[in-house]
């Protein structure tokens, strides 16, 4: 089956997949997802480009119950991971057993099919433990 992402520009697949952030050139604070504008000072000036793809979980919990119009696998983990000294990111966690995690695991970056559109895997991003 062919897969989709589940919203375009939030990553990149293939072998090496990555989430595509940004840096800010003025402030040099890193944000995700990419914007034109610094989320932190509010420069213009930032520059796309890969975000690490490993990190170091610092919060999470357990979905049990699917949302509004998500036709995936439940339940599914949810968290934020660290990457870097300063970005966090709200993402899915591989592991769906909040008991099997604990704080500042390492972490690394993984593809995962969260339902099907049009006949076609919808791929999203999720953390897994390393």
């Amino acid at each position: 089956m062919a897969s989709v992402p589940v919203h375009d520009g939030l990553f990149a697949g293939g072998a090496d997949p990555h989430l595509i952030g940004a840096t800010c050139r003025t402030c040099g604070r890193q944000h995700f997802p990419s914007t034109a504008t610094c989320p932190y000072c509010g420069s213009r000036d930032v520059e796309p480009g890969a975000l690490p793809t490993v990190g170091r979980l610092w919060a999470w919990t357990t979905v049990t119950a699917a949302p509004p119009g998500y036709s995936g696998p439940v339940p599914y983990g949810f968290g934020v991971v660290e990457l870097g000294e300063s970005l966090r990111v709200v993402t899915r966690i591989a592991e769906p057993d909040a008991a099997a995690l604990r704080a500042g695991q390492k972490m690394h970056l993984v593809l995962e099919e969260v339902g099907e559109r049009d006949g076609q895997a919808v791929v999203s991003w999720a953390f897994a433990p390393s």
